[in-house]
């Protein structure tokens, strides 16, 4: 990643090629990156973009200057995500001073017109249960570059390692899905499988513990992502 740079000039949009296109290699996501190393492992792996917690009550949260010292590490073509969960806008903005992220991600009850207004594209997470309207989302929030599925529990934004049943998810939304929650090695190719997203996003699933990537489960579970795109394409 190129410092000094305007943000037109590095940012790579994770919905860079359309949900309708033909080509169907699936985005890989690993979320909660807190060590050089594991943007490293990532990285060799072959995922396409690392997430960077903002949030302080998250047993995964870095602080501006670790992440700043994280981005130094980060090779060419890895897109770094900033995730969020009802920050203030000059948080968000102190952040991005410091931080060169391609990609924002929302996680708490942020307005479209918040999410919107940092120069950079956005991902609004939604966290789903019966009841909860996707389409109705999608329309909501048409801005976003895409909507992260992750599952609902009562008091938490996210990061629970819990999967929701994907069936909820209607096959004709408008923005292309990164689909989230209690993904591993072991049900990533089933939920493509069924629910065809334009990306996964995996945090606790590739963990030794909370924090901390285990190289080899990252390993595997873009493996079982790039094997299972072969069979569908």
């Amino acid at each position: 990643m190129q410092f000094g740079l305007p943000p037109e000039c590095f940012t790579m949009p994770l919905s860079l090629i359309p949900a309708s296109s033909t080509f169907n290699m699936t985005r890989i996501k690993i979320c909660g990156i807190t060590r050089a190393e594991d943007v490293q492992a990532v990285a060799a792996g072959g995922a396409d973009a690392f997430g960077l917690v903002f949030y302080d009550k998250s047993p995964r949260h870095v602080t501006v200057q670790q992440a700043a010292q994280l981005a130094r590490a980060v090779p060419p073509f890895l897109a770094a995500v900033g995730l969020f969960v009802n920050p203030a806008a000059a948080e968000v903005r102190a952040v991005l001073n410091q931080v060169p992220l391609d990609v924002l991600q929302f996680h708490g009850e942020e307005e479209p017109e918040f999410c919107a207004q940092f120069a950079r594209p956005y991902l609004k997470a939604i966290r789903v249960k019966p009841g909860v309207d996707l389409i109705q989302c999608a329309a909501r929030y048409s801005g976003a570059q895409g909507l992260l599925l992750d599952a609902y529990i009562d008091g938490t934004h996210g990061g629970t390692g819990a999967s929701f049943d994907w069936a909820l998810i209607p096959p004709n939304l408008p923005l292309p899905v990164i689909l989230s929650g209690g993904l591993g090695a072991d049900n990533v190719a089933q939920a493509i499988r069924q629910v065809r997203p334009y990306a996964v996003d995996v945090s606790s699933g590739v963990e030794a513990a909370k924090g901390i990537k285990d190289a080899a489960k990252v390993a595997a579970f873009i493996k079982e992502v790039k094997d299972v795109d072969l069979q569908l394409s």
